[in-house]
């Protein structure tokens, strides 16, 4: 239980899992890498779904931007919020002048230079791509993390980069050891 609201938790590095009693179907099977919360609000990438039909070469291509050594990989429907701007989550191996540093754990950039860095094949050594983000104002997680719809979790950076098991929201919450399909979509009182 969160405890009252200027105690000042703030979650940035960490994620936050939909509950199968997530009430908003657009964050229904997320994972969201919170990326920065304080106490303005918080923004998150959803690195839980892909984009169907887009691949960064697709990206690299409508900045003129030749994909020379990048894989051609997914992106991710980063949030609601701007879906038209992109976002590079990375190791940290690699930062640029536009890079936020998500404490150690990763950055997250904007930049047609981190781009083409990864292009060129000088980029971060691990690193991902979403389109838009979800944002919440002043206080507004903190009041979403006492409803039904979210979970929090330390998680690791790796789940940013992991592929291998086809459903990020299914291996988030196996690796804390429970498995969602028997957590309740509903809620009681007390």
């Amino acid at each position: 239980m969160l405890s009252a609201m200027n105690d000042s938790i703030y979650f940035s590095g960490q994620f936050l899992l939909a509950t199968p009693g997530m009430a908003d179907p657009r964050f229904a099977r997320s994972v969201v890498a919170i990326c920065s919360h304080d106490e303005n609000g918080a923004l998150g990438i959803n690195i839980g779904e892909t984009v169907d039909g887009i691949g960064f070469h697709d990206i690299l291509r409508q900045f003129d931007i030749e994909p020379g050594e990048a894989p051609d990989c997914g992106i991710f429907l980063g949030g609601p919020m701007e879906t038209q701007r992109g976002f590079i989550l990375h190791s940290l191996d690699i930062n640029m002048l536009d890079t936020l540093q998500v404490g150690d754990r990763w950055g997250l950039s904007s930049s047609i230079e981190m781009l083409m860095a990864i292009a060129r094949g000088r980029g971060p050594a691990r690193w991902i791509i979403a389109l838009g983000y979800a944002g919440w104002g002043n206080g507004q997680l903190e009041g979403e993390l006492t409803q039904n719809g979210w979970s929090i979790a330390e998680g690791y950076p790796e789940w940013l980069y992991e592929t291998r098991s086809g459903d990020k929201w299914q291996m988030a919450w196996e690796a804390q050891g429970i498995d969602p399909n028997k957590l309740s979509s509903g809620f009681g009182s007390a």
